[in-house]
């Protein structure tokens, strides 16, 4: 039985989705490594909505599990409902999505970790920093121990001066029973951390038992859904979820009652997910829509809870309990555990460089919602890229960075380090530029062989991938040199008919077997994709070459933004505060102007 120490390669401090993510891929790497978290039997957690995946996040997931981390594994494994969102749009937004076991995920996270070599886990609060010339060196623990560290890697969630609020009711917590890292706000400040507050909120529980489902609409599970690329066999059944609507009598209720949301009364000052809002924000800001749309999500297959999704709320209990009876099939539920909004501190962007390392302190990384980002699947991507970067720099190797046109995981990463976060951020498909090319079917061939280089896959999963878009490859080289008539029409390549609306891969199975072979449904839906998109992919790669210019054109550490006499007052100010890597990142800096880029590019050459 190995006994803990006090040194380590990396120290995580938290074990949320970031923190998981982070300490499989520092110890797989080889790096010793400690997972630090208040309470061990958390490790996990699905704070919100046990469900992971949803548009863009599914994606997210996928891209997690292509460079070898385990989110998406723990997801097939405690699936107990899947959806593939937005069937009837293009494959480019795609996205899978399930809903899990809340507890048997949390029981396997914890299981994984404890038998990962070169782990330790421990139950511990971070009470200040060691640092020493600028580096961080170690940290203690308000239980009086210290332990010390190459890196360290912050994955704190929301419990940094974590403020619960139930209507005019508020207390101190990190999440709901569990109590927040006050400490930790201390020691970021007097680092010199600019910090600012968020908001997020999770709506109630109620008991299944006390709903009527003969009202509801009812949504079964999917065949064929998965999120990692090797999908292990799932033994959980695979249930329903329902779905009902709020009324104009739930939004009365509601309305008559706003001045006793905490978000209306004033002791909320800061902001929450737009695209999330909660239910007294919706009858506010939807003031023409009579109803919205409610999915009632079972928490697991061995409790009662159901999930509420659609009236988060800080309103008093007594209210959302009017609101909840309001609702049809939910005349007589019963609330488990009442809604509530949280407040808590992140770290505002322009602070770490693409790494998720901090350009103040180095050898500390940050990852998850303390860097303002809401949602398990982009804090377990944060973590994963943190994890692998905090072992290669102790390897004393390059670090590992992904650009916009690789991976969603890029898009999030640029985006939280660059833009000033005026809510929680969350990712959506139509924040990737290139998102014909960053399916969620296709994060495996983008992405596996760096999985492969830092040791996170096997050889045996990267050939077997390799062979998957090989043969997926000579298939569609085949069908380009194919001509046939189809139908009454003049002789084609086999490759123009999957150009048209009707016509899929299995239409060519079927009318010309010998020149169109079934592959099964992985490799034919990569063929048909590729052909049917072909014109758009191609256009998309052209762009990827024209902005690769901008891409290469680096800005140095160093470089002073404030004496570029042309540039506009706001571009200096942010561009000396972000200190954008190149000039393409300096681009998408809001307020940043083309007018200032080609005025930024003449100062860099001029230095040059």
């Amino acid at each position: 039985m190995k006994s803990l120490t006090s040194t380590y390669d990396v120290i995580v401090v938290g074990a949320g989705h970031a923190g998981y993510e982070a300490a499989h891929a520092s110890a797989k790497m080889g790096s010793k490594t400690l997972l630090l978290t208040i309470s061990l039997d958390s490790i996990g957690k699905l704070s919100c909505n046990p469900a992971i995946g949803g548009t863009a996040k599914g994606h997210l997931v996928r891209e997690i599990d292509a460079l070898g981390g385990i989110m998406g594994i723990l997801a097939d494994q405690t699936a107990i409902q899947y959806r593939m969102l937005n069937r009837s749009k293009g494959p480019a937004v795609w996205s899978p999505r399930a809903q899990v076991d809340r507890y048997a995920y949390q029981h396997l996270t914890k299981k994984l970790l404890e038998g990962r070599k070169n782990l330790d886990l421990f139950q511990g609060m971070l009470a200040d920093f060691l640092v020493e010339e600028g580096r961080i060196v170690g940290i203690t623990l308000q239980e009086g121990l210290t332990f010390y560290c190459h890196s360290l890697i912050l994955c704190t969630g929301t419990f940094i001066k974590g403020t619960i609020h139930i209507g005019h009711d508020n207390y101190n917590g990190g999440r709901t029973g569990e109590p927040p890292s006050n400490a930790l706000s201390t020691s970021l400040r007097k680092l010199s951390f600019n910090m600012g507050t968020l908001k997020t909120g999770t709506p109630p529980r109620i008991h299944k038992d006390s709903i009527d489902y003969s009202e509801l609409e009812e949504q079964p599970s999917e065949d064929n859904v998965a999120f990692s690329f090797t999908p292990p066999s799932s033994t959980l059944s695979k249930i329903s979820c329902h779905i009902t609507y709020t009324n104009e009598y739930t939004q009365k209720i509601a309305k008559d009652n706003v001045l006793k949301s905490p978000m209306y009364s004033g002791k909320i000052n800061s902001v929450g997910p737009r695209y999330c809002p909660s239910f007294e924000d919706k009858v506010t800001r939807f003031t023409d829509k009579t109803r919205h749309q409610i999915f009632l999500e079972p928490e697991g297959l061995t409790t009662s809870e159901v999930y509420v999704n659609g009236i988060s709320t800080s309103l008093p209990f007594d209210v959302q309990l009017d609101m909840i009876h309001s609702i049809k099939g939910l005349e007589n539920a019963q609330i488990m555990r009442p809604a509530y909004a949280i407040e808590y501190e992140y770290l505002k962007s322009g602070q770490l460089e693409l790494t998720l390392e901090s350009k103040k302190i180095k050898n500390l990384y940050f990852a998850g919602q303390i860097n303002g980002t809401t949602g398990y699947e982009e804090a377990g991507a944060q973590g994963l890229i943190a994890g692998i970067n905090a072992s290669l720099k102790i390897q004393k190797k390059p670090p590992f960075i992904l650009s916009r046109n690789e991976a969603y995981i890029g898009v999030l990463i640029e985006d939280i380090i660059t833009k000033d976060l005026t809510e929680p951020y969350r990712m959506f498909t139509s924040r990737a530029e290139y998102r014909l090319l960053l399916r969620q079917d296709n994060a495996d061939q983008r992405l596996s062989s760096y999985g492969l280089e830092y040791k996170l896959i096997t050889e045996k999963r990267h050939a077997a991938i390799t062979k998957k878009y090989s043969t997926a490859k000579s298939q569609i080289e085949i069908l380009e040199k194919t001509f046939k008539a189809f139908e009454t029409e003049k002789a084609l390549p086999l490759s123009r008919l999957l150009s048209r609306d009707k016509v899929t891969y299995q239409t060519l199975i079927d009318h010309f077997p010998e020149h169109a072979k079934d592959w099964g449904k992985g490799i034919n839906f990569i063929i048909e994709t590729e052909l049917k998109y072909k014109g758009y992919i191609e256009k998309q790669k052209s762009q990827i070459l024209k902005f690769q210019k901008l891409e290469n054109i680096k800005i140095p550490h160093n470089f002073d933004h404030s004496i570029v006499q042309a540039l506009s007052s706001e571009a200096k100010e942010k561009l000396s505060r972000i200190s954008p890597p190149t000039l393409s990142a300096a681009s998408r800096i809001d307020g940043v102007t083309p007018a200032d880029i080609s005025i930024l590019l003449i100062a860099l050459k001029s230095r040059s």
